[in-house]
């Protein structure tokens, strides 16, 4: 259940990010999952933050997304508790997660003065990979490319599970593409980073 870096990856620092709301507006932080990717994919790998927020989580939010109650987080640290050691292993990373536009969105509000060089969506690359499914959510991804659920010791769409599946769905779709990271970019940027119109390469 290692699994090795795509050439097409190798050298460029990654880190394959999921966070789950409290269901406010706007949202704070109550789990943080982050995978960076320096070596062979292993679920041990995944790093996981639970953070209590200062506004209660929804009910709804509990029921039907995450699972995390307030009493699950009620003995974790506050987010200006963590915040120095998320950005830490984020820092100087591209960013990869799925629908990325959320992901960054939450964390740069969370993290004043943090902006990531790039911020890569998978569900953005799905699209240009497999352009003819009925649809991109991350659980009917991991269903089409045959990805086992099982290899992470997590519960479905907990932040840490996310990051791990994103993670085995970013080398399923780099090397079902067999194409470049330059390539690769330009399908899977967020159009705010298309650093086409930068130079950055």
């Amino acid at each position: 259940m290692t699994y090795k870096i795509p050439w097409e990856l190798a050298g460029q620092r990654i880190a394959v990010v999921d966070v789950e709301g409290n269901g406010g507006q706007p949202p704070q932080i109550v789990e943080i999952g982050v995978l960076t990717l320096d070596q062979p994919l292993h679920p041990t790998h995944v790093s996981t933050w639970l953070v209590r927020p200062e506004m209660p989580i929804s009910s709804v939010v509990t029921r039907k997304v995450h699972g995390i109650s307030n009493a699950d987080v009620a003995g974790s640290p506050a987010w200006s508790e963590v915040a120095d050691r998320v950005t830490a292993v984020l820092a100087d990373r591209v960013i990869v997660a799925h629908n990325a536009s959320i992901e960054h969105r939450v964390l740069a509000a969370h993290l004043p003065g943090w902006e990531p060089p790039l911020v890569l969506d998978t569900l953005r690359l799905a699209r240009h990979v497999w352009p003819d499914l009925d649809g991109y959510g991350l659980d009917r991804l991991i269903a089409y490319a045959g990805l086992a659920v099982d290899e992470f010791a997590g519960q479905r769409h907990r932040a840490g599970y996310d990051s791990w599946m994103t993670a085995r769905l970013l080398l399923t779709l780099v090397e079902s593409s067999g194409q470049d990271w330059h390539t690769l970019v330009r399908a899977a940027v967020l159009p705010e980073f298309d650093t086409t119109k930068g130079g950055l390469w």
